[in-house]
């Protein structure tokens, strides 16, 4: 492996760290605890600046729009992205759309890639993505209640969805839905793609995650598709390939977001030093010179650089060896970094005492929504399973 960052990479990694530092950190918390919709336009302009850097929707090749040219340079961009919880929507590679994206790029038809996924590159519109369900296990997919009938050339939709994410606003939703219920396990579910505005399509809640609902892209979605009817041609790939198709959106995916949470976990690290040499206990201490700050300084640096050294391996491995090989890492990554996450996040809050449980941080604001970490995306207790059967066997 080769550690060598080229002085392209290395350029536009600066250049997104200043615009990260300048531009959003002094605006986030307005961002995220105002109205999504009353303040797009300024986000808007954000997004107009960041195409002008040349550094708009990593994840995507130059040829659709982007300027992706590695899954590398997407992790190390998507570290500095992710110190703001806006910066992935800033620079146009904000899941869910990413992977909505990939899917389109990779899988979708010409006339699909026409309608879908030019103006989702441009960030004209947004999409979200619906699998789990409230009724099934999220850890396994392939149960699923939704179902997608053929009724002559139209695909007839019905099932209830959550944790769908930015539905709300989004103009499409890419729908896992069962095609064929007597297909083998892995063969049954396809995915569609349904119009939010398709009738039958119903956004019935944003869901409150721990108290905050939010509004727009940063929100969470319960769905419901009430014999909601699309073309024949909506179908993304074959029939019955939805599970091969998730597993190709999750795997680079996965990616993202450890390379996200390390961000954040050095977000929150630097946090917590800076507030820790400002915070006076008594005539003569800071909070800085305690040996636990210290102690939780120490390793919360190391937690960090060993999950960082981890995830940007596989993400080598992915690159030059092809997911398949890379599969027990991934999942490895996946466990390994979320609980990195927690822990140095849980450091930083107990450091700044009542501070931290409130707004008046941000942490808080990664508290709340990053425990989910352990949880999508498949939880932790499955990814160790399937770490400790490659070795055991």
């Amino acid at each position: 492996m080769n550690f060598d960052i080229p002085s392209e990479l290395s350029q536009q990694i600066n250049s997104a760290h200043d615009f990260v530092k300048a531009q959003l950190f002094p605006i986030e918390q307005q961002i995220l605890h105002g109205d999504f919709f009353a303040q797009e336009s300024q986000l808007n302009q954000l997004r107009i600046e960041v195409k002008q850097l040349g550094l708009w929707a990593p994840h995507m090749p130059k040829n659709e729009g982007g300027c992706g040219d590695s899954l590398m340079q997407l992790a190390l961009l998507s570290e500095v992205l992710g110190q703001s919880p806006i910066g992935h929507y800033v620079f146009g590679c904000q899941a869910p759309d990413a992977g909505n994206m990939e899917l389109l790029h990779l899988f979708g038809s010409s006339d699909q890639k026409q309608q879908w996924l030019k103006p989702l590159v441009s960030g004209e519109i947004r999409s979200c993505f619906g699998m789990t369900e409230p009724e099934n296990a999220g850890s396994n997919p392939t149960m699923m209640s939704t179902t997608a009938v053929l009724d002559g050339d139209e695909w007839v939709l019905n099932g209830h969805k959550w944790f769908t994410s930015s539905a709300d606003g989004a103009q499409l939703c890419v729908v896992m839905a069962v095609t064929d219920p007597n297909a083998d396990t892995h063969r049954k579910a396809s995915m569609i793609l349904v119009p939010t505005q398709t009738q039958g399509f119903e956004l019935v809640r944003n869901i409150p995650i721990m108290g905050d609902t939010g509004s727009g892209y940063f929100s969470h979605a319960e769905v419901r598709l009430n014999n909601c009817r699309v073309s024949q041609k909506n179908l993304l790939g074959e029939i019955g390939s939805g599970f091969s198709l998730a597993q190709q959106r999750l795997g680079p995916g996965r990616i993202h977001h450890c390379m996200r949470w390390l961000g954040i976990c050095r977000r929150a690290l630097n946090l917590m030093i800076e507030y820790s040499k400002s915070r006076a206990i008594n005539s003569k201490q800071n909070l800085s010179q305690m040996q636990t700050i210290q102690t939780w300084i120490a390793d919360s640096a190391a937690e960090i650089e060993a999950a960082r050294s981890l995830v940007l391996q596989t993400a080598w491995q992915i690159e030059n060896k092809g997911f398949k090989e890379a599969k027990v890492a991934v999942s490895m990554i996946k466990y390994f970094t979320a609980n990195v996450l927690q822990q140095v996040l849980d450091r930083a809050l107990q450091s700044m005492g009542g501070l931290g449980m409130t707004d008046d941080t941000i942490i808080a604001f990664f508290f709340r929504h990053e425990r989910a970490a352990r949880i999508y995306d498949g939880p932790d207790e499955v990814h160790k399973m399937v770490v400790a059967k490659a070795l055991l066997k």
